[in-house]
Parts: C-alpha cells; sequence; structure tokens
C-alpha cells in the first residue's frame, strides 16, 4: 500500500510564494506520473501539474502556467509545487495524486487516471 502526505500549505497575501511537498511512502515501486490537483469550495477539483517520474517531464494547467512549477526528488520520492505569484483566486485544497500505471498527456489531467491521493493541505491567499 502507498502513502501520500502533503505539506507546506497555510496562509499567505497575494503575490507571495509557497512550496508544497508530498512524500510517498510504503510499497513505491516504479511511479510513473505524479500530480497535483486542487479544489476550491463549491468548485470541482482541476487539476493544477503533472510530472513524468523517470525523465521530469513537467506539465500544467492554463492557470497555473508561468507562475507554478513542479519537480520531483526521486531519491526521496518527493514531488513539490513551488507557487509563486500566488492569487486569491489559487485558494484551494491542494491534493497530491500518483499513479504506477501509463497515463498519456490526454488523461493525466483526468482524476481518474490516479491510483493513490494524498489527504489534502488547505492553500489561502488573501487579497
Amino acid at each position: 500500500q502507498v502513502q501520500l502526505v502533503e505539506s507546506g500549505g497555510g496562509l499567505v497575501q497575494a503575490g507571495d510564494s509557497l512550496m508544497l511537498s508530498c512524500a510517498a511512502s510504503g510499497r513505491t515501486g516504479s511511479i510513473y506520473v505524479m500530480a497535483w490537483f486542487r479544489q476550491a469550495p463549491g468548485k470541482e477539483r482541476e487539476f493544477v501539474s503533472a510530472i513524468t517520474w523517470n525523465r521530469g517531464i513537467p506539465y500544467y494547467g492554463d492557470s497555473v502556467k508561468g507562475r507554478f512549477t513542479i519537480s520531483r526528488d526521486n531519491r526521496k520520492n518527493t514531488v513539490y509545487l513551488q507557487m509563486n505569484s500566488l492569487k486569491p483566486e489559487d485558494t484551494a485544497v491542494y491534493y497530491c495524486a500518483g499513479t504506477w500505471g501509463q497515463v498519456t498527456i490526454a488523461t493525466m489531467t483526468r482524476q481518474s487516471a490516479y491510483d493513490t491521493w494524498g489527504q489534502g493541505t488547505q492553500v489561502t491567499v488573501s487579497s
């Protein structure tokens, strides 16, 4: 069994930066893709970013391109999300997700592509 634990959320002001971390433990095996999603109150969960584990190729949702950077540390089984120039509309619970099966560029933005999820970490951006 695999566990994902997010950390790094908090309350910041618009324009500030924040880094989230997600550590995978247990039977991590061969992770294929790790991703971040977010869910704001009253809204559906939204794809934020993903990274292929072996080659470290990043993908971003349109709303965060140019502001967020995803990275990973294979030795630590940890994925990071550096969030810069935060806006009030970035306020949400951020979830880490992982899949050990193959996904495509088309499917990696879908929640159904991921096997395991973390518990989420709250990010609040005040104006």
